[in-house]
């Protein structure tokens, strides 16, 4: 299998730390702050609820590192092979790997993780998991992978609460040019379902709903785009 090639520069601009809604998380952002920065910092593994932003933080992370290369891996969206697709893994200094509970149970993925492991401590790479939960609460079966995740530096992140989680959609919509006044905001927070990846998905479908019509987003803009086809609550799907 071709080893995964490093995103480089690539790194999506919208997920940086600079438009990461902290809330009750600044000291998580402050320690992945710190392990971009930092050759030798602590491995980090953190967890939270889908919606948190574990992805935008590794995304954020291996954006700020500096004269140094990164990758980042979600297991969750492996090929049929990943145990393949995680030994194939690596080769940067730091090593961002998301939903390490997606391969809870898959004994050659786990037996592919702990190499991996074993192998950033031989290679000198620094190591940073997300996951959903805790190691000891996620499904892990392999021992030795058990410990080596839960030896790694704990950090858990917490929902927006809804005023974070406003600015968050205000700030993503802003970056895509787009104006959301309160009115809008309140409208969307009473009937679409608001953890911050279903509202981000929204909020695209929203730019190109709106560029297509050459409408502001508004009120009735809303109701005519998304009512006829969801009835009372908008549904969007976001990780």
């Amino acid at each position: 299998m071709t080893r995964q090639m490093p995103l480089a520069l690539r790194w999506p601009a919208q997920q940086r730390f600079e438009t990461y809604v902290a809330g009750d998380n600044a000291a998580a952002v402050a320690l992945l702050r710190n392990l971009a920065q930092i050759p030798d910092a602590a491995w980090v593994y953190a967890s939270g609820p889908p919606g948190c932003g574990k992805t935008h933080l590794l995304l954020a992370t291996c954006a700020a590192v500096q004269d140094r290369s990164a990758q980042y891996l979600s297991l969750r969206k492996l090929p049929d092979d990943r145990a393949g697709a995680i030994r194939a893994f690596g080769g940067s200094d730091l090593l961002a790997l998301d939903d390490v509970d997606a391969i809870a149970g898959d004994s050659a993925a786990e037996h592919a993780l702990f190499d991996l492991y074993n192998r950033g401590k031989a290679e000198k790479s620094t190591l940073l998991f997300t996951a959903n939960a805790s190691p000891a609460q996620i499904g892990i079966k392999l021992p030795d992978l058990l410990s080596r995740l839960s030896v790694c530096a704990q950090t858990l992140l917490k929902p927006l609460d809804d005023d974070a989680r406003r600015e968050a959609v205000r700030q993503r919509a802003q970056a895509r040019g787009l104006v959301l006044d309160d009115s809008v905001l309140d409208w969307l927070f009473a009937r679409a379902q608001r953890d911050l990846g279903s509202l981000t998905a929204l909020i695209e479908r929203l730019d190109r709903e709106s560029l297509a019509a050459k409408r502001r987003i508004t009120v009735p803009f809303l109701r005519a785009i998304l009512e006829p086809q969801s009835g009372a609550r908008v549904h969007e799907t976001g990780s």
